[in-house]
């Protein structure tokens, strides 16, 4: 069957001509018709070492470049390993279309023929962690089935979608000319005109308006839209983890990332007029649903499950980049009716007579004279090391450990892009999506070194993947802080308990094991970690940095003082 066209080149054909370039993934015994067409097409393939991975990877890809991540799955066993990956591509809203194989079509409907990999529904297995699932029985559908897939994933709210193709359809010659052009675009999601002038009606007499602008924001590319609505309103902008970026960090406006702290949610509470951007006011950002503002919130999410799913608002189901595109420009019209003085009436903000940037100031004070009071020195130098390290404009991806705790707070993107896991807040995020990352980036043509951040117990999640990065010679720098355990888990152990139970670990070398992947590797203490990255950054191909050190978390605020 040499050069003979399958449903697989299908596949392949649609993939490039919907403008994708990358795949990654593992072959398996009931995809190798996918493999196979892949031979003919011009896609470049990453092979992953485990599932999860491939799919962390896949979504590292889009975060990176803004596309669309391409996954390939095996059937049974190798679907199910990327589910933990796909929860947090769902729960982020990352665009990604998966093509998983299937059993032959004889298999399906639940009889047990005792077929290899065989599941009695499959894509019920992915129900929950992605938009939707498609069966393709027939190779004359796929271009459709791929296309619309397509569509699907890059439409607010944006998210995996999967489609599964049985074996003989994958290998069976066809009679389908080859695909000539497909096209994807992302479905339109204004917001309705009469919620907008509404929100416009609320902000235009409030007196402490404030913004909290979560993922979403950034998914929709709302930022410029963002800094001009803060600026007409004078409203202090605070960030979520998953909207960290999305407003200039040093602004006068910019209350930071410091969402978790007491001093921040006594800022929001006070607020008349709360806008809240891509985000459900879920755990983190209410300060572990501490938070009880006394305000009006005017709530703006793609998602309509997640539209006042804590708290009752004007719920304005919209692309948060549609929605404050309108929102300023309504707001634009409406202040220059009041003589362009600003809101409340044309009076501008008053913060219980102080202005919103010197309560800003004042707040950003109080977090760090609080952290300052919490013998915290070394973890602050060591953040702080880290930042001045990263060139301002290269992309970081964080694993679920105490740094990156600290990230969620403290870290400045500047020009770069922030990602973490905090969406689903799975373990073994960060190598594999910056290894995704770092090729998006290359096949963009933009610089592609990236720094990932993970602990020794997430790591070693995702240490198999340091085959990945060596074979494909990714520019990534992995920075592991090796702290002996699950350090999180052990401060909230022994917070709660007293004492900390099954949090320890045992550990390899990580400097022998990357050696022995054939990956440069060093071990440094806490606080030459700068230096050492910059050795990392000006490297060839990845490598990784091991810090042993114990970090602390600064006191949670929501259990008080």
């Amino acid at each position: 069957m040499t050069d003979q066209r399958n449903g697989g080149d299908l596949v392949v054909e649609t993939l490039e001509a919907l403008g994708a370039k990358t795949v990654f993934g593992i072959p398996g015994q009931h995809a190798l018709g996918l493999f196979d067409a892949m031979g003919r097409g011009n896609l470049h393939f990453v092979s992953s070492r485990v599932e999860n991975n491939s799919a962390f990877a896949a979504d590292g890809y889009s975060r990176a470049t803004g596309e669309v991540g391409v996954l390939f799955l095996s059937t049974g066993p190798g679907a199910l390993t990327s589910l933990a990956g796909l929860q947090e591509a769902y729960a982020t809203g990352v665009p990604m279309v998966v093509v998983a194989s299937q059993i032959p079509l004889e298999g399906l409907g639940a009889r047990r023929k005792g077929m290899l990999h065989q599941l009695d529904d499959q894509k019920a297995s992915a129900a929950n962690v992605t938009k939707s699932q498609r069966l393709i029985q027939h190779a004359s559908g796929i271009p459709s089935a791929i296309q619309d897939a397509w569509t699907e994933a890059i439409s607010s709210p944006q998210g995996p979608v999967w489609i599964e193709i049985p074996q003989n359809v994958l290998l069976d010659p066809i009679m389908v000319p080859p695909v000539e052009d497909a096209l994807a675009e992302a479905a339109d999601n204004p917001p309705r005109v009469e919620l907008i002038r509404e929100a416009v009606n609320w902000l235009s007499t409030a007196e402490r308006p404030a913004i909290i602008a979560g993922g979403g924001t950034r998914r929709g590319r709302a930022e410029k839209s963002l800094l001009s609505i803060a600026e007409k309103l004078r409203a202090p902008v605070i960030c979520t983890p998953g909207g960290n970026g999305a407003f200039p960090w040093n602004h006068e406006l910019s209350l930071q990332s410091w969402i978790e702290d007491r001093h921040m949610t006594d800022v929001l509470e006070d607020a008349d007029v709360l806008i809240v951007i891509g985000s459900s006011l879920g755990e983190v950002t209410s300060n572990y649903f501490t938070f009880e503002p006394r305000g009006r919130i005017i709530q703006i999410d793609a998602e309509p499950r997640v539209l006042e799913s804590n708290r009752p608002g004007l719920g304005i189901r919209a692309d948060a980049g549609q929605a404050l595109v309108a929102l300023d420009s309504a707001l634009a019209e409406a202040l220059a009716g009041l003589g362009g003085a600003g809101a409340a009436g044309g009076v501008g903000p008053n913060w219980h007579g102080t202005t919103p940037e010197n309560l800003v100031k004042e707040s950003l004070a109080k977090v760090m004279a609080r952290l300052e009071s919490q013998d915290l020195g070394k973890e602050l130098k060591f953040m702080a090391d880290i930042r001045e390290a990263v060139p301002a404009d290269m992309q970081t991806f964080w694993d679920m450990t105490i740094s990156a705790y600290w990230g969620w707070s403290c870290w400045d993107s500047r020009e770069g892009q922030f990602h973490s896991a905090q969406g689903a807040g799975g373990l073994g995020f960060g190598f594999p999506a910056a290894l995704g990352g770092a090729v998006g980036l290359e096949t963009v043509g933009k610089p592609s070194r990236v720094l990932a951040v993970s602990g020794d117990g997430s790591s070693m999640y995702s240490i198999s993947e340091l085959a990945t990065a060596k074979q494909h010679n990714i520019p990534v720098t992995w920075l592991i802080v090796d702290d002996g355990g699950y350090g999180i888990l052990r401060e909230y152990m022994v917070g709660a308990f007293g004492k900390a139970t099954a949090t320890e670990l045992a550990r390899p070398d990580f400097v022998k094991l990357a050696e022995a992947f054939g990956v440069p590797a060093r071990r440094v203490a806490p606080e030459d970690v700068g230096d050492a990255l910059r050795e990392g950054f000006a490297a060839d191909g990845p490598n990784v940095v091991v810090v042993e050190t114990l970090l602390k978390m600064f006191g949670p605020t929501h259990l008080g003082d």
